[in-house]
Formats: C-alpha cells, structure tokens, sequence
C-alpha cells in the first residue's frame, strides 16, 4: 500500500545504507522458484484456497509485486544512479540464490539490462553459467535473434559463454549433486548446451560447402565424359581413329589427357564431398575427418577446372589454329579466368585448412620457458603450529615442492 501511495520508497536507503532489492536478492525463501516443496505440493501450490500454503502465496506474490514495482522505478535511472544502488551486486546475490523472479521482473521491466556488464565485462547469463543456475539461464532462450548477439559477446577476460560453461562448476553447487559421475554429467549438459549451437553451425557450413562443390564437381564429370566420345574434328570413316591424331598427334595427346584427368579429378571430388554429406558429424570428426575429406574435394575440384580448360584450348587450338588462330589464341587466353578465379575464391580457405588441420595445434607444447628454469629459485622456511615445511618459489610466485 505505502509502494502505491510512494513509489520512490522502493529504491531509497535505509538507516544502514541498504536498499529493498539488496534485501530481496539475500531472500530466495521469498519467492516461488526458491520454495523447496515436494512434487505433490508444487502442483497443490498453483490452486488458490489451500490453507497450509496460503501463507507462502502470499508472500510470494508480495515480493514479486515488491520487486516489479521496484524495477519499474529504476526504468530511467541513469548508469551512475545504478551504480550508486549497486545494481549489479544486487543482480549478482540474486543470480547466486536462484532467484528466476528477480532476473525474469528486471528483464520484463528493462529489457536493456541483457547488454548491461558489470566490471569485469560479464552480462546476466555469463554470472548464469559461472553459478551453474540452468532455471536463471533458461531465460536466455526467451531473447529470439539477439541470442547469438548475446552469447557472442566476451569479458575483460576474453571469455564467452563456451569458456564459461567449460570451468568446474563452484563447490557449492557440485555439492548439491551426489556422486562425481552425476557431477559430470551435469558439466557435460552445461557445456553440450552451449556447444550444440556452435556444432550446427559447424554442420550446416559444412554441407552447403560439399553441396554446392559437388554440384559443380557433378557437371564438370558429366561434360567430360561426354567430350571423351565427341572427338574435334571427326573420326575417320573406315577405321574409326580421330583424324586429329594424324595432323597434330602432340595436341591431340594433350587434348586426351587432360580430359581424362579432368574426368577422374571430378569423379573423386564428387565422391570426397559425398562422403562430407554423409557423414555423422560427431564432435571428432570436425578435427581431422571432415576437413581431410573438404581440402581433398576442393583440391581435386580445382585440378579438374584446370585439366578441362587445357582439353577445352588444346581442342580450340586443334581445330582453329590453321584458319582462324585469330580467334582460337584469344580463346585460349579466356580459358584462364576459370582457374584464376578459383584460385582467388577458394585458395585462402583451402591453405587455412591445411594448416589448422596438419599444422602445429594452437597450444606450442614444446616452447621452452627459460625464465622458470635459469633463475635460481629462492628458498622459504615458515612455521606454523609446531609444524614446518620447505619450499622453493620460483619467478612469479610459482610453488615448487
């Protein structure tokens, strides 16, 4: 009633220098989410006349009124009056004590504070992750397009959602969970959860990438199969050789060999970016298989465009260069932009390829740090309760038993 009357009440200090939403965010036993009732009860909850939980309701519903009333007069205050009341503190408690009313209230009222860091550059649902509180981070699902935007985002750490969701959960929470391969469990569905995302991305690129290859890869096999029975300049009539074959055999050859060439690279590359569409995607197979299979495909692609614009000049060559060489040397010169425009398009991706997937990996085990061994290490004696211990302190406080 005084929150109707004066509304400013919910965000002024008290004698201690506290504001209402500090207290509420120390207060899960206040809200619904936080209620530790039994299966049976959390169904009996929801129906409005149940004498023994009536109580609870309504202090529930207070706090939630409370809470809404609170965060609707902070809608326009400005950073530094938020961080005058210690907005981000406040968020912070609640997000440790699973309050999802807290979280879900200041979304529904200031929808902003999604991109709102505090100072180590952390949003709402990176301190999500870090406390393990999966009903909190369930309202990240609810953001629709702004959730790649989200979740992209890093911290002064440079750590995103991934990096988070991969660090040991705090004690605190493994303690609620029994055993250590339930524990695990529960870490793995954390991190799967941010990962799956990224791992359909990975998937689609990849099949779009094969698809599209093989389309090409695809025409390129069926015109030079048919090329290798269409020979320029005719077959003789009584024994059936190329007449080519006897006025330029030199060309002819090459002309020969480089369809087949072309036909046997795009043969194999169809098969390579088949295999890529077929695959089961598994989190191993992004390491090696899938990108040996890719740099394989679009390498033989690549030799097969090379091979059909040299049968493609050798047969121009072959059957202009007496009348028109005009026009058949021009031609020739075209053929070119083909491969040109290959190399250009394909050739950065297929070199990162190879390097990320047969080069050194990201983490240089065998760089020597000759810092930690060529100082000579100090040594420390300290005592406590009678009992006492040596060690030795390398550079930058590293601990050597």
């Amino acid at each position: 009633m005084l929150l109707h009357l004066f509304p400013k009440l919910g965000i002024m200090e008290d004698h201690n220098g506290d504001y209402a939403l500090h207290k509420l965010a120390h207060t899960p036993s206040a809200f619904a989410s936080e209620s530790a009732f039994p299966f049976w009860k959390q169904w009996i909850y929801k129906l409005p006349d149940i004498k023994n939980l009536h109580d609870k309701k309504l202090v529930n519903d207070e706090a939630s009124n409370l809470l809404g009333r609170i965060f609707k007069e902070i809608r326009g205050m400005s950073d530094l009056e938020l961080e005058r009341m210690e907005i981000d503190k406040a968020v912070h408690n609640a997000i440790k004590h699973g309050i999802v009313e807290f979280v879900d209230e200041l979304l529904t009222y200031n929808p902003d504070f999604i991109w709102r860091k505090d100072k180590r550059g952390r949003t709402i649902f990176s301190h999500a992750i870090i406390l393990r509180q999966e009903k909190i981070f369930s309202l990240f699902y609810r953001l629709g397009p702004k959730k790649s935007i989200v979740a992209s985002r890093h911290d002064i750490f440079h750590n995103n959602f991934l990096h988070l969701a991969a660090k040991l959960s705090p004690p605190a929470q493994l303690d609620r969970i029994s055993g250590a391969a339930l524990q695990m469990q529960r870490e793995l569905q954390w991190y799967k959860s941010r990962t799956q995302g990224a791992r359909k991305r990975r998937r689609k690129w990849m099949k779009n990438t094969a698809g599209s290859s093989m389309i090409v890869g695809t025409l390129i096999a069926a015109v030079m199969f048919t090329t290798a029975f269409t020979m320029p300049g005719g077959n003789e009539a009584q024994s059936g050789l190329p007449i080519m074959l006897n006025t330029d055999r030199n060309t002819f050859m090459i002309f020969m060999i480089s369809n087949g060439l072309s036909l046997f690279a795009s043969s194999t590359s169809v098969l390579m970016f088949l295999g890529i569409l077929t695959a089961r995607y598994a989190e191993d197979d992004f390491l090696v298989s899938l990108p040996t299979k890719l740099i394989f495909g679009i390498a033989c692609l690549f030799v097969s465009i090379v091979t059909m614009m040299i049968s493609f000049a050798a047969a121009m060559y072959l059957m202009l260069h007496k009348t028109l060489s005009w026009v058949s040397i021009p031609l020739i010169i075209l053929s070119t932009l083909p491969v040109v425009l290959f190399s250009t398009l394909q050739f950065p991706l297929l070199f990162e390829m190879v390097i990320r997937t047969y080069g050194s990996t990201i983490f240089d085990k065998h760089k020597k740090h000759a810092s930690f061994v060529k100082k000579p290490l100090q040594t420390s004696h300290y005592k406590k309760e009678g009992f006492q211990q040596q060690i030795s302190l390398g550079e930058g406080g590293a601990i050597r038993q």
